[in-house]
């Protein structure tokens, strides 16, 4: 499969999973999420200013070369992707909080990307060119999100009974691509891959898992449902990293900076499945352990 194919391939990919995804919502899970206003600040202020904030302190710490501290803030502001809400649907997370989300934060950061990457250029480089966000690229995570999950929705609402059917395999199909898209990536850069995680990859390790472990900790605190807890912790750890990387190489004219992004996309796919792997262990294990407790 030639890049030409894959860049073809992966928006189909990722249209038919999100149709998928679509199966399992109606719009009164939309009209539900309105009545939580209290999550949906807690994720965009955790992902806009907490973990703009926790990649400053990494690149500072660990000092690392200027680019590529630009490069990780560049990650940092970029809005949650696409597959946020896949995952969210695999583990059982709110998806429609995941797509209320997704939305609010790919608007908002078509003001805060550049102004935290021009604030960046400025500190670790000393640059005073200024960049503004690819609009094209905003529409084409919309396109990508909205309109198969409709087409979803409209099968649900018209075809309940073959909507149900085809939830299942549907989930099965969404974990396949996922890893197949991953292993592809893998393949793709396997002579680059050391050299990148040499330079960033501890740095976006910890990022990654920072974004994870706040994104989970930070509503259960603040006394969330689990469900939305589950949705806020793969939409603030699953980073953009496409639009990270388009910014770099077609704005900034640096693929330098686009490193600490293509090191994410493939450090966050083993973070965030781990994570769900956990996370599904402890939802059965809580099972089991309350029904020990009720036949007790």
């Amino acid at each position: 499969m030639d890049s030409g194919l894959f860049a073809v391939f992966l928006p189909v990919t990722l249209a038919l999973m999100m149709m998928g995804l679509g199966l399992e919502l109606s719009i009164k899970d939309f009209l539900r999420v309105g009545r939580y206003p209290k999550v949906i600040f807690l994720a965009l202020f955790t992902q806009l200013i907490i973990l703009v904030s926790i990649a400053f302190l990494i690149c500072k710490v660990l000092d690392l070369p200027p680019l590529l501290s630009v490069g990780l803030m560049l990650l940092a502001a970029s809005p949650g992707g696409p597959t946020a809400n896949l995952f969210s649907y695999i583990y059982k997370g709110d998806v429609a909080l995941n797509m209320t989300l997704t939305a609010i934060n790919s608007i908002i950061c078509i003001f805060t990307l550049p102004f935290i990457v021009n604030l960046s250029l400025l500190y670790f480089l000393g640059d005073k060119t200024t960049i503004s966000m690819p609009i094209d690229k905003i529409a084409h995570v919309f396109l990508i999100i909205f309109i198969p999950v409709c087409i979803g929705m409209l099968l649900r609402h018209t075809l309940p009974a073959l909507a149900y059917q085809l939830t299942r395999p549907m989930r099965l199909i969404s974990i396949f691509f996922l890893f197949s898209i991953f292993i592809y990536a893998l393949f793709r850069e396997k002579q680059n891959v050391i050299l990148y995680f040499v330079d960033v990859g501890i740095a976006t390790a910890i990022f990654c898992f920072a974004s994870l472990f706040l994104g989970y900790l930070i509503p259960h605190l603040a006394k969330i449902p689990e469900k939305q807890a589950r949705a806020c912790t793969f939409e603030i750890g699953i980073h953009n990293t496409a639009i990270a990387m388009t910014t770099a190489i077609s704005v900034l004219s640096n693929t330098t900076i686009a490193i600490p992004a293509g090191v994410y996309s493939i450090v966050m796919y083993i973070f965030v499945l781990l994570f769900g792997i956990l996370l599904t262990r402890s939802t059965a294990h809580n099972v089991a352990l309350n029904s020990k407790i009720s036949n007790f």
